[in-house]
């Protein structure tokens, strides 16, 4: 992968301080996912969605010894539109797991962090499904696959780990290219057989309206919508993403009793949510939209509201050196053709 390899490249010459002063913007928003212990699985493939709490807390301290104040998302827009040279992070958590009450939020109320939970409405009531999870499951579960995904007959052993990681790797690209119908097939199929309940899984592992309305309450949240259930909008038709945007604010709203102004692309990358779902998010009169793709905020996106570029903070790279080279900006410059900001 162009990250993977320009991450080496900074870890090897140290290239990234040169460049830094270049590359670094005005700040970032980070990203994250589950932060929970780790559990030292043989097979862990969502693993890069998953931080350790002590890590949260080592990421917290290395930002303020490097300077940027952590802010809240409205923080970092105002800071944006006035073009404040001041260092800025904003953490941002997806989905909506409870792993985040009781591993991340004491780590942010401890150094005073604010923080943007961007929340899945059908994860708050069990309606929607965590469908990379259900395979991770239904593999674990199962000795062997044979399924039909994305036209191709997938037929192999899944006894081992090595085995289990290979099978996954194979029926998530698969997935991942195709359609929304499709994936929904192929993981509805394999929780049948691995004998997963879909919803009792989410339910298990997401916060509740409830919850969510505590957390909504707290000095230092602010919650984002992050569409009904999950679909990758670019893949389903117009009126489907207008609808998996629009009502997953007005659950939000309706549930939390505040007002919803920020959005957050499913999945997020450039086959997920593209033009179009940009226009859309400017059209439904959303204040921000963030995506996965990979960048620095600089002063050119004052005019990119609904295209915001994240760090990702993967599991796989718990390091302050990591967290250093991407805080730097350089390896997305790199990955642009020496552009700061990449095409919408």
């Amino acid at each position: 992968m162009a990250i993977e390899a320009g991450m080496e490249f900074f870890r090897a010459s140290g290239a990234h301080r040169l460049a830094e002063p270049y590359t670094r913007g005005l700040g970032a928003i980070l990203m994250f996912h589950r932060v929970r212990p780790r559990l030292e699985q043989a097979f862990e493939p969502n693993q890069p969605l998953e931080i350790t709490p002590e890590f949260l807390n080592a990421l917290i301290a290395r930002l303020r010894q490097r300077g940027v104040d952590i802010v809240s998302l409205e923080t970092a827009l105002a800071r944006l539109r006035a073009g404040e040279a001041a260092p800025f992070a904003v953490l941002t958590f997806d989905d909506g797991y409870r792993d985040f009450v009781e591993h991340a939020l004491p780590v942010l109320e401890r150094h005073n962090a604010p923080f943007t939970l961007y929340i899945t409405a059908g994860y708050a009531d069990a309606s929607a499904r965590l469908w990379w999870v259900e395979l991770e499951e239904a593999i674990r579960r199962l000795d062997r696959l044979d399924v039909i995904a994305g036209g191709k007959r997938i037929c192999c052993a899944a006894a081992t780990a090595a085995q289990k990681r290979l099978a996954f790797a194979e029926v998530y690209a698969q997935l991942r290219g195709g359609d929304e119908a499709e994936l929904l097939r192929v993981v509805t199929a394999l929780s049948a057989e691995a004998r997963i309940e879909p919803h009792a899984l989410t339910r298990r592992l997401c916060l509740g309206w409830s919850e969510l309305r505590a957390l909504a309450d707290h000095a230092l949240a602010t919650i984002g919508a992050h569409s009904v259930t999950h679909a990758r909008l670019a893949k389903v038709d117009c009126a489907a993403a207008i609808y998996e945007m629009a009502e997953s604010r007005l659950r939000l709203e309706s549930e939390l009793r505040r007002p919803v102004p920020h959005f957050c692309y499913p999945v997020g990358d450039a086959t997920s949510a593209a033009r179009r779902e940009f226009e859309l998010a400017a059209r439904l009169g959303f204040a921000s939209a963030v995506t996965t793709r990979p960048g620095m905020i600089f002063p050119e996106h004052r005019g990119r509201l609904m295209s915001l570029p994240r760090l990702s903070v993967n599991g796989r790279h718990q390091s302050l050196a990591a967290l250093d080279i991407l805080l730097s900006g350089a390896p997305f410059v790199l990955m642009n053709g020496g552009r700061r900001v990449a095409a919408a």
